[in-house]
This record gives structure tokens, C-alpha cells and sequence, in this order.
């Protein structure tokens, strides 16, 4: 399991466009991509309305989980998403 947090820059936050993206780079992975909340809040990164539902605004930081597969590279390239896209 690798973890690591990232705080959202997006002025708008975590809104349908990002999010949609979100889903279709984690769909493409053999891990298991989880966003979490600091209030314990948590939804896999592959379902749009569930992470459309934790109303992560900007300046929110998240725990992005990465499980299974090839954890290492997966979890290089949903950061990197991130850093892009929010």
C-alpha cells in the first residue's frame, strides 16, 4: 500500500471536469485508488458521483491511497495526475 496527501489547488476544487479525468486514469490502473478526507470521508477514485460527493474544496488536503497491482508506478502517476489537474 503506498499513501500520500495533497492539498488541492484548484480554485473550484475537486469539480466534475477534474473529477471525471480522475476516474478514467484510475480505471486504467491495476491498483485500487482511494481519496480520503481529513474528516473520514472516502471514496474510491474510480466512482464519479462518490467523489463528486466529498466536496473537496481548494485548500482541502486529501489521502490518496494506492493498493495492489504495481503500487509504486500507479502511485507515481496519480501524483503526478494530481499535481497536473488540481
Amino acid at each position: 500500500m503506498k499513501q500520500f496527501t495533497y492539498t488541492i489547488t484548484d480554485p473550484v476544487g475537486v469539480h466534475a471536469r477534474p473529477a471525471g479525468l480522475l476516474v478514467k486514469a484510475a480505471k486504467g490502473l491495476d491498483s485500487t485508488v482511494t481519496v480520503s478526507k481529513s474528516d473520514g470521508k472516502s471514496a474510491a477514485a474510480t466512482k464519479l458521483m462518490a467523489l463528486m460527493g466529498l466536496g473537496i474544496k481548494s485548500g482541502e488536503t486529501v489521502t490518496i491511497t494506492v493498493e495492489g497491482g504495481s503500487e509504486d508506478a500507479n502511485a507515481a502517476a496519480v501524483q503526478q495526475f494530481f499535481a497536473e489537474n488540481l
